[in-house]
């Protein structure tokens, strides 16, 4: 089994930064990617930010230019920097990890347990 623990949400004011962090734990052989989504009431989950093993990274537009996603790959970990929020980037944001244990030859989708970003003055 894995585990995502997120950390590194929290209420920042209209153009503060913040920086999110989730590491997997568990049985882990490999992970393939890593990625933020986020969620708002009454809303489907949508992607924000993923990033592959080699580092290569997708955003969605609203975020481009703003975000960052990063790993540490030896730290089972990917971070999301956070620069010139917009009360519209409030959301709850959830990592995701497709990963691989020694159990099964077979990638599954794990997610954390989401954590609240507020961007309000």
């Amino acid at each position: 089994q894995v585990q995502l623990v997120e950390s590194g949400g929290g209420l920042v004011q209209p153009g503060g930064s913040l920086r999110l962090s989730c590491a997997a734990s568990g049985s882990i052989r490999s992970i393939s990617a890593m990625g933020w989504y986020r969620q708002t009431p009454g809303k489907q989950r949508e992607l924000v930010a993923g990033i592959i093993s080699s580092g290569s990274t997708n955003y969605a537009d609203s975020v481009k230019g703003r975000f960052t996603c990063s790993r540490d790959n030896a730290k089972n970990t990917v971070y999301l920097q956070m620069n010139s929020l917009k009360p519209e980037d409030t959301a709850v944001y959830y990592c995701n990890a497709a990963a691989q244990t020694y159990s099964s030859s077979t990638y599954y989708n794990y997610w954390g347990q989401g954590t609240q970003v507020t961007v309000s003055s």
